[in-house]
């Protein structure tokens, strides 16, 4: 009986062993570029099928300017500040006014924003492998 999650996996673990991915850009002449900008993905929760109408766009664009002999750099990034990150750690941590972020200090509570955010990291990672 046929697999698809399967035969998708066994795709990705053999594009990962040879670096299909990263061939795709590194063959491609550096004086061709095509920049696509996309912001970094919504932080502050796990991926959802929301998401998806969005990536699929946001990912066959760069494919298909790739196949057209574009230069597509991808690069990862994430939104360690804004209100929904902000909100989440002064609800976690209890601060309720500009002052109580500054007593619990500003390198503190920037680092909980980016751990929050990292949290998720790994399984927006597993929705748009190849990026």
């Amino acid at each position: 009986m046929y697999n698809s999650n399967k035969e998708e996996l066994e795709i990705l673990k053999y594009w990962d062993e040879h670096q299909i991915f990263e061939k795709s850009v590194s063959e491609r002449p550096e004086d061709k570029p095509y920049v696509f900008y996309d912001g970094p993905p919504f932080a502050t929760g796990l991926p959802h099928y929301g998401h998806m109408v969005a990536s699929l766009i946001k990912d066959v664009v760069p494919r298909y300017f790739t196949m057209r002999g574009f230069r597509v750099e991808r690069r990862w990034g994430w939104d360690c500040h804004g209100l929904p990150v902000e909100n989440i750690i002064e609800k976690d941590l209890n601060l309720n006014s500009r002052k109580d972020i500054l007593d619990y200090g500003i390198d503190k509570f920037n680092q909980a924003c980016r751990a929050t955010v990292l949290k998720y990291a790994e399984e927006w990672k597993k929705t748009k492998a190849g990026a």
